[in-house]
């Protein structure tokens, strides 16, 4: 197990991404925004452009608790998955003063689980305490060969395997190697740091099958209706874009069609079709064109707007 240890940290020493910014502060806010920003996200995507501008805009808890939550949905427009953010926003106000420093505390506050809880009093505060992601999960059913294991069994195994010493650094090189190495598929075990004591590398893949997502399919109709360069939008109450500004629905006309185009969201694979439409709904808003980049407008109704 030691040996293990060592040669995940040397590993990470040269091959780690140490130059993550929220790796480069020990700001409990930050490292918990990027740990909610990192979820369902691309890593790039949060580093170079949603994680520094929502910052800039939010710098501290009490400003954000503080802020109206259409601004904070507008800062987080195109991440999609946009309870986080009302989370995000719910957590801030009842922490104005400051995150909570233990695992149960951080799972009393709104959107926060047993994954980023862990994450923040690790990489946040360096306590001696394992982090499950779905990277580090992987790395931990082949290295010790635990098939179809359960949850908890996996976050068990993971507490053992914790570098006492330097725990902090050691669950930043399990998700790292997870990222970098230890792939879902086609793994590269030939420069694994952990080659030589992984139970499961004859047989990685057995070890971390996963179940063929099912997408359903929906289709969708939305009209534009502009006015004095304003576009009529609704605040939406479905669960999916809560609180967010969408196209208002409408009834498919033939000859008023505009166009159409694909769009994912979670298990949803969605066809929306775009028609003229002469808004009579009282309870639309009218977004002026020039301010769509600070409304706080879903990433599906933005890549409508792209038609306009």
């Amino acid at each position: 197990m030691k040996k293990a240890q060592t040669a995940l940290l040397e590993w990470y020493e040269i091959y780690g991404r140490h130059k993550l910014p929220w790796r480069l502060t020990d700001n409990l806010y930050h490292v918990y925004l990027s740990e909610i920003m990192l979820q369902q996200t691309q890593v790039n995507r949060v580093r170079d452009e949603y994680y520094p501008q929502f910052l800039a805009k939010f710098p501290s808890l009490k400003i954000l608790a503080n802020a109206h939550q259409d601004e904070v949905l507008a800062a987080w427009s195109g991440l999609g998955y946009y309870s986080r953010a009302r989370n995000l926003h719910k957590t801030a106000q009842l922490t104005q003063e400051g995150l909570p420093h233990t695992t149960t505390e951080l799972m009393a506050l709104p959107g926060i689980g047993n994954y980023t809880a862990s994450a923040v009093c690790s990489f946040g505060l360096g306590q001696n305490i394992p982090v499950v992601d779905t990277n580090i999960a992987r790395v931990i059913k082949r290295h010790f060969a635990l098939l179809d294991p359960k949850v908890k069994t996996i976050w068990t195994q993971a507490e053992i395997f914790v570098n006492a010493q330097e725990p902090r650094s050691h669950n930043l090189a399990l998700m790292d190697l997870g990222s970098l190495i230890c792939l879902p598929k086609n793994p590269k075990c030939e420069i694994c740091p952990l080659q030589s004591s992984c139970l499961g590398k004859s047989e990685a893949e057995i070890y971390t099958k996963t179940k063929k997502t099912v997408y359903e399919s929906m289709e969708l109709f939305f009209g534009i209706c502009i006015k004095d360069n304003k576009v009529a939008l609704l605040t939406s109450t479905q669960k999916m874009y809560q609180g967010m500004l969408v196209l208002p629905s409408t009834e498919p006309i033939e000859e008023d069609f505009i166009a159409s185009f694909k769009h994912s969201y979670t298990k949803y694979r969605l066809v929306v079709n775009l028609y003229k439409s002469q808004v009579i709904d009282q309870d639309v808003k009218w977004i002026d064109i020039n301010e769509f980049r600070s409304a706080p407008i879903s990433s599906l109704t933005k890549k409508a707007l792209k038609f306009l």
